[in-house]
């Protein structure tokens, strides 16, 4: 006969996994209605301060795929989100899951926070998400634009994923009207982060046609061949926007009145 010791040592354990399953849960259902909820307060926000000009190669392909674009702002991940009609899980700064409020509302909508030179974790939850069946929205240089103009060279995440998981890229460009961005400091923990926000202007995106990658992952001249291929994909359709801006706005797009919404 098992001793009362024995019986419950094995039960303790079962119980608090259900217990924690069942937080885990609570939570995704919490972060998919918050999501859902915010969602027509990020369109109605994106449509009165940017008016964005977007201009559809071809349409986003159902099931998994990566968003995968140009970073010109902080200001980005919020225009991306408004792309497709699912939930897009966006990786992000880890910085800016640590600003107060902020942050939890990330967290709870389940954006992926980036660990800066420990980009694993972020890699392995966006393959997981991926192979789930989810939507994925990644910045292929890894880090917001050079201010003054241009991009930075593409890290290989993009490619990474594309090849881990067999879903598709969908190259992004973005371009906006440099003048009006604003480097705004933000006490996070123990530091000062700066971010390059965007908060009022014209705003033009060319979503292109799906790329798909084949290869091995663990090829690394091929997934730096990838990469470069992607980041030239998005570079020239970041061209596009910006030449449809022009043609629209002027050169001096902040002293025009803006043209009607075409989103």
């Amino acid at each position: 006969m098992l001793s009362e010791k024995h019986m419950y040592t094995g039960a303790l354990p079962v119980t608090r996994a259900a217990a924690q399953n069942t937080e885990r849960s609570s939570l995704r259902v919490w972060g998919k209605l918050l999501y859902e909820f915010s969602r027509p307060l990020a369109n109605l926000y994106a449509r009165f301060m940017f008016n964005p000009d977007v201009h559809w190669h071809a349409p986003l392909p159902t099931g998994p795929k990566i968003l995968a674009a140009n970073h010109p702002s902080t200001t980005d991940p919020f225009l991306m989100a408004t792309l497709a009609s699912e939930h897009v899980s966006i990786l992000i700064d880890e910085r800016l899951f640590k600003v107060p409020m902020f942050g939890k509302f990330l967290h709870t909508v389940e954006q992926i926070p980036v660990v800066h030179g420990n980009g694993h974790t972020a890699f392995d939850e966006a393959c997981r998400r991926l192979n789930a069946g989810r939507t994925i929205g990644i910045f292929t240089e890894g880090a917001v634009s050079p201010i003054e103009g241009g991009f930075h060279a593409p890290r290989t995440g993009t490619a990474r994923l594309a090849l881990s998981t067999g879903a598709p890229i969908i190259p992004i460009g973005i371009h906006l009207d440099r003048e009006r961005l604003h480097l705004i400091e933000t006490q996070v923990e123990d530091e000062i982060a700066v971010g390059t926000w965007y908060l009022h202007g014209p705003y033009a995106i060319t979503v292109g046609e799906p790329l798909q990658l084949t290869g091995e992952v663990e090829d690394r001249p091929h997934v730096r061949a990838s990469s470069e291929r992607i980041m030239q994909r998005i570079i020239t359709l970041a061209q596009e926007s910006e030449r449809r801006m022009k043609n629209t706005w002027g050169p001096h797009p902040t002293a025009l009145i803006r043209k009607p919404n075409t989103l």
